[in-house]
């Protein structure tokens, strides 16, 4: 079996929470090396928050994510795990990472006030991605804009 390591230098180049999100992605391929890629993703969950746990991080899981539309509330979505209450993890098992998946944790990203995201792949290989959506772009979204249509946004 293949062992994976992940080659970081986050805090050199001034990342945001770069050393948690260093901890969190060694800790993924630390359960990646154990169990190997075939497992359901709700295996990896339960794995994974046990590893990240015993590294002493504090870890929440199934956090809901509402999603607003004209200051109404019309859904919400489950990010699998918010962890030291800065970092959201979306987890998956599949062939590879594509762009949907980035576009899921995005989402998250916008609808939170959460910055930082890894969206970490139990593949036939390791994949990780890291996304920042920063809260002052947030901000932008409170001005309203004039609609085409004459409807205010």
């Amino acid at each position: 079996m293949r062992l994976y390591t992940p080659v970081m230098n986050g805090a050199q180049i001034g990342l945001k929470h770069a050393d948690l999100t260093e901890k969190i992605i060694g800790i993924f391929y630390d359960v990646y090396n154990e169990l190997g890629y075939g497992f359901l993703e709700s295996v990896y969950e339960e794995s994974l928050v046990i590893a990240l746990r015993e590294g002493g991080l504090t870890v929440d899981r199934q956090v809901p994510v509402p999603v607003w539309f004209r200051d109404h509330k019309v859904g919400e979505f489950r990010a699998d795990i918010l962890v030291e209450g800065s970092v959201l993890l979306e987890l998956k098992s599949a062939r590879v990472i594509e762009v949907s998946h980035e576009a899921q944790l995005l989402h998250y990203l916008k609808s939170t006030e959460i910055e930082v995201g890894l969206l970490l792949n139990f593949g036939s290989r390791p994949q990780f991605r890291r996304l920042l959506f920063d809260n002052e772009r947030k901000k932008i979204r409170v001005t309203p804009c004039k609609s085409v249509a004459g409807v205010s946004a």
